[in-house]
């Protein structure tokens, strides 16, 4: 790792409202990665250790994978919930009991995009009623052991503090809400992951199931004002995009909620893993998050 993007990590980091940063650099081509972590103390290290809340990064790591490799499983209304086409509101709070009966009792039609947790999690039911099987049978087949469900957390696992929840601090517990209360493998949240654990596993899902190639193939018919793919966001303002300047049209991945992204660009078969704790003192302000994401990911597509 270049000790520009190294430097340019603890510059950015410092005048964040959070404290914990790990970056990925993934070639494609050479099926290798680099990363290093900056911890709360401002320590960089080369051998990543902390856990990260993906958040909605899950989305695309669950139902996205399940699509890739188990095509049949999608009819025209399951690609709707997949690509947030479906009608479903944005979200809300779920009951620990009901939840399943809840999100079933919507009716499933092509709409406009609404970026939508409950589309995410009607998806998966979907797909879980239709292939008799659960959602962690049918997507993990590419997982390195450091990617998994929060519940699994290895014992001594660090995680970087996400907030507060019921007057204690997120810790090792996931972030979303809906996802502590039910308590399950879900669609929509709920993964961690080493930065390591991260990069392995995208170069493990493209090994196994030629995810670059495939995304590659979905592109050639994609209109590009349709803002998702396959599940995934993609690259749609080069000049002006989370991603950074510098990736393509051809550059897909996704955001998470407590300050997580991942993009693939298919020009440059490279890649950029971005893992912070941006919710750890408040959520509502994201103007530092936004920077240091445009420019990480601007310096990271620039090497």
């Amino acid at each position: 790792m270049k000790n520009e993007l190294i430097n340019l990590g603890l510059e950015l980091l410092d005048q964040q409202h959070f404290d914990s940063l790990a970056v990925g650099v993934i070639d494609f081509k050479n099926n290798s990665f680099e990363s290093f972590e900056i911890a709360a103390t401002n320590v960089v290290s080369p051998k990543p250790y902390l856990y990260f809340d993906l958040a909605s990064l899950t989305k695309p790591l669950t139902n996205s994978a399940v699509r890739l490799k188990e095509p049949g499983l999608f009819d025209e209304k399951n690609s709707l919930l997949l690509n947030h086409i479906a009608g479903l509101p944005s979200g809300g709070l779920l009951s620990k009991d009901t939840w399943r009966e809840e999100l079933l009792a919507y009716d499933i039609k092509l709409s406009p995009t609404l970026y939508s947790d409950y589309s995410s999690l009607r998806c998966m039911l979907e797909i879980e009623k239709k292939s008799g099987k659960k959602l962690k049978d049918l997507c993990s087949y590419y997982f390195d052991p450091e990617m998994l469900h929060w519940k699994e957390l290895p014992d001594g696992a660090f995680s970087p503090e996400y907030g507060i929840r019921n007057k204690h601090v997120v810790s090792g517990e996931v972030h979303d809400n809906n996802c502590y209360n039910i308590g399950e493998f879900i669609s929509h949240a709920g993964l961690f992951a080493t930065v390591g654990g991260l990069c392995r596993s995208l170069l493990n899902w493209n090994k196994t199931i030629k995810l670059n190639d495939q995304l590659a193939e979905a592109f050639k018919s994609h209109k590009n004002e349709d803002r998702f793919i396959l599940g995934f966001d993609h690259v749609m303002d080069p000049e002006n995009t989370l991603a950074g300047k510098g990736a393509t049209t051809k550059t897909f991945g996704h955001l998470g909620f407590t300050g997580t992204s991942f993009w693939i660009d298919l020009e440059q078969q490279k890649g950029s893993v971005i893992l912070t704790n941006a919710t750890q003192t408040y959520w509502y302000e994201r103007s530092g998050l936004t920077h240091l994401r445009k420019t990480l990911g601007e310096a990271i597509w620039r090497i």
